[in-house]
């Protein structure tokens, strides 16, 4: 979602409750960000308020739709707090892996403070989530984030496994990103069903409604790194080629231009030939067919969510419809 715009838009379709319950996550987010001395506290705040739109304790509260009591909100609360800081400590990590300098156009922490204090920082903001969600007592709850968590890093040692190698089928692809981005968005709706006690099908369908939501959300998020331009992303062109990742525009671009099979990413030396590569991979008509797929997997989504009351069905259309514009 690239806009405050589209994000009112969801948030008023999903009714007053749902404004409130964001409100009382924030607050919460803060407060856990702050509580942990001053070193530790000025980054972990810097991260959090970093967070973006909020789309993983949107999903959660969405999932759940209408609620009537005091404890379910709490439950629910507990649970946004938990994915969002998850998802957060993630991108620490991350860019201590990578070595980033930018994230979302400011100075990483890494970058900022080093890997010590940077590492640190996500080791919090990991152990928050689970201590703050292990506080409500339901098993089912803890059970679903940690199969994300288990989930996002299995899928960052696949990624580490593919690193700098450009023949990686299309299928380990797909998997690596169902695993790194599929899984905590499928964690957020289930955690927000499960709040609301349905039947075990539809909180099936709604986790497996987010799973495809952040599946299409990560392969748009690699075609923007292939298109940019960094005041849009936050980062430079063709970082991920300069890291060695491989992604679904060079998967499908090596098909139409067999010298891009050949490339060695490891050669690559500065952002210029980075952007040179991202140039040669756009101009196989890539992009286009990424986003093609993305969109049809948005489809899928759609076409899989259970029977909903009508305001809740057409908040989660348009969180799928925000996915999509981050694109366009």
């Amino acid at each position: 979602m690239t806009s405050a715009a589209a994000v009112d838009a969801v948030v008023r379709a999903g009714g007053p409750q749902l404004a409130a319950l964001l409100d009382r996550t924030e607050a919460r987010l803060a407060e856990l960000a702050a509580g942990h001395g001053p070193t530790l506290a000025l980054h972990a705040t810097a991260t959090i308020s970093a967070g973006g739109k909020r789309l993983r304790p949107l999903l959660v509260f969405l999932a759940a739709g209408e609620v009537a009591d005091a404890t379910t909100e709490a439950r629910l609360v507990r649970a946004a707090v938990a994915v969002e800081l998850i998802h957060s400590a993630s991108l620490v990590h991350d860019d201590v892996l990578d070595g980033a300098a930018l994230r979302r156009g400011a100075a990483t922490i890494v970058a900022a403070a080093g890997r010590t204090v940077a590492t640190a920082t996500g080791d919090l903001l990991f152990s928050r989530a689970f201590a703050e969600l292990a506080a409500g007592e339901e098993l089912d709850d803890v059970r679903a984030l940690s199969a994300a968590a288990s989930a996002l890093a299995a899928g960052e040692l696949l990624q580490r496994a593919d690193a700098w190698d450009s023949s990686i089928p299309l299928e380990r692809y797909v998997h690596r990103c169902a695993l790194k981005t599929g899984s905590l968005f499928e964690a957020a709706c289930r955690l927000g069903a499960l709040a609301t006690a349905g039947p075990p099908a539809r909180a099936d369908a709604l986790a497996l409604f987010g799973r495809r939501i952040g599946l299409a959300f990560q392969l748009l998020d690699d075609v923007l790194d292939v298109s940019g331009p960094a005041s849009r992303t936050g980062k430079a062109r063709g970082t991920d080629l300069l890291d060695g990742t491989v992604t679904l525009p060079l998967i499908l671009a090596r098909e139409r231009d067999p010298q891009l099979a050949r490339v060695d990413l490891r050669a690559l030396s500065d952002m210029a030939a980075a952007e040179e590569i991202c140039d040669r991979i756009a101009d196989t008509g890539a992009l286009t067919v990424a986003k093609e797929r993305a969109l049809a997997v948005v489809g899928e989504a759609r076409d899989g969510l259970p029977p909903l009351p009508s305001h809740q069905q057409r908040a989660l259309e348009l969180v799928a419809e925000g996915v999509v514009e981050r694109y366009g």
